[in-house]
């Protein structure tokens, strides 16, 4: 196979060739692409990767990459795209190293393999507990995202659960996710909120996990249907501690928070800081729903459910919150209730600013503003229709580059959800390119991130944001073109580089 550097060169030959009206460069573009409106580097790296054998870019590169890597390097990137669930990588390496999987025990568990698993457990029971690396082989299982991508080997999947448990592993067996940290994953979380594998995790509660892990039930919340949820509630699980209530209220989903209300979730509750040592935002779910845009709807549940009117959080009601953050379907719900009151100042100032009223002369600059009203644009943000409510909060002296609790400026935030009006406005304002934020990402890291890891990419644009940030001079470090795996953030990341090599910074 040819080398990735004369690859490229073939691409590049190709996109200057079409470009002047080369009849064998034009049929080679038809044949994969028919007529391209436009023609970019991009396009002609696809061209290129199909002729090869491969269906895009992306994978062409991966296969050239493979052939250097020794069979170690190879157990290692299958180890971590079953944890990722990067199904074509572990399709192409056990492709061409079919025993691959072989390699080592963990492996063995994450692919299923349940013949090398007992084989191994035959001869030497003490495996099922020994650690390989930082997870024992039952967390090696239940991280491993390997049922997506073949479900028909789901019976072997719980066989080798049944196996390791038989052998003495333990279903409530976890790990700490960073060296030295005291709070650990458990297997169950693994299963549930990090793989989204109801079945493995309703075998291991059938078999004595226990639901109350801090982790399951937060994330049962994220997953694309309430089954999650409702699986650890049959289980007993405690809503208490947990913050679940307030992470359903971050998505539109009326009937998943009725259910946890139904349940018992208290909306009054200021959950405890999190065994990790990461505090909790200590906000009764009435003001959680007003500043995450949730209707009046909401209000009107959680009130059913006695949730507090009357609290106080950072020195104002829920009715207060939904003003300022523009939010009148909740703010009426609320009044119609009884709940109104008076506003101060900076809440007129910035209840204004979400109608899209600006003021003169940067008012909130010059006043004292609690965290939540210096923060309030990186909630603001992340709505698609809210430019111009951001545009006012900055014309009104809210600084435009602040950070949340994560150390997410707003610029992360948008680029992350992959927005690009916003991404484009905020690069105006002087931003830190550099910045690091508070899960260790830059900016093209981030985005990266959002690609791959949202659920609505196919409404955003992460490409576009990219772009706007390269061009704005943001950092392209190797790690992050080396480990992009969203397909079309990955072809264009590769064509960025291809034309700019002096401007990627190292690892």
């Amino acid at each position: 196979m040819m080398s990735l550097d004369k690859l490229r060169r073939n691409a590049k030959a190709l996109k200057k060739s079409y470009r002047a009206g080369d009849a064998a460069a034009i049929a080679r573009v038809r044949a994969v692409l028919g007529s391209p409106h436009l023609f970019k580097h991009a396009d002609a790296l696809h061209v290129v990767a199909r002729e090869a054998g491969f269906d895009s870019w992306p994978r062409l590169k991966f296969a050239v990459e493979m052939q250097a890597m020794d069979r170690a390097a190879r157990a290692e990137r299958l180890k971590v795209a079953l944890y990722l669930g990067q199904a074509w990588i572990v399709e192409a390496l056990l492709a061409a190293e079919p025993d691959l999987g072989s390699d080592n025990f963990g492996l063995q568990c994450a692919l299923y393999d349940i013949e090398a698993v007992r084989r191994v457990l035959d001869r030497n029971p003490a495996a099922a507990t020994r650690a390989i690396g930082v997870r024992s082989p039952i967390l090696h299982l239940t991280y491993s995202k390997h049922f997506r991508s073949d479900p028909d080997r789901a019976g072997a999947m719980i066989a080798v659960a049944e196996a390791l448990v038989d052998a003495g592993a333990d279903v409530n067996d976890s790990y700490p996710f960073e060296t030295g940290a005291s709070h650990e994953l458990s297997a169950l979380y693994g299963a549930l909120g990090h793989a989204g594998n109801l079945r493995l995790a309703e075998w291991l509660l059938e078999h004595g996990a226990t639901p109350d892990d801090d982790e399951s039930l937060y994330h049962a919340t994220e997953l694309p249907t309430l089954d999650g949820v409702k699986l650890l509630m049959r289980y007993g699980v405690k809503t208490a501690g947990t913050n679940a209530l307030l992470r359903m209220l971050d998505f539109d989903n009326l009937d998943g928070v009725r259910l946890l209300l139904e349940y018992g979730a208290d909306p009054n509750e200021k959950a405890p800081d999190h065994p990790s040592g990461q505090a909790m935002p200590k906000i009764p779910a009435l003001h959680h729903a007003a500043r995450r845009g949730r209707d009046g709807r909401f209000a009107e549940l959680l009130l059913e459910h006695d949730a507090d009117g009357n609290a106080v959080w950072e020195g104002r009601t829920a009715y207060a919150v939904a003003m300022l953050y523009g939010n009148l379907s909740f703010a009426r719900a609320l009044a119609a209730a009884g709940y109104a009151n008076r506003l101060s100042e900076a809440e007129v100032i910035l209840a204004g600013c979400a109608e899209g009223r600006v003021p003169d002369g940067r008012p909130l600059a010059r006043m004292q503003l609690s965290d939540e009203e210096k923060r309030i644009l990186t909630r603001v943000i992340l709505w698609e229709d809210a430019l111009d409510h951001a545009k006012a909060l900055v014309a009104a002296g809210i600084d435009p580059n602040v950070s949340d609790e994560m150390d997410m400026t707003p610029l992360h935030l948008a680029a992350w959800a992959g927005l690009p009006a916003q991404t484009a406005w905020l690069l105006t304002l002087s931003p830190d390119l550099t910045h690091v934020n508070g899960y260790g990402g830059d900016l093209l890291s981030t985005i990266s991130h959002g690609a791959e890891n949202r659920l609505d990419t196919d409404l955003r644009d992460h490409v576009a944001c990219a772009r706007l940030a390269l061009d704005a001079g943001a950092p392209l470090r190797q790690a992050v073109l080396d480990g992009a795996m969203d397909e079309s953030l990955m072809a264009f990341l590769s064509d960025w580089a291809e034309a700019h090599p002096d401007r990627i910074v190292p690892r």
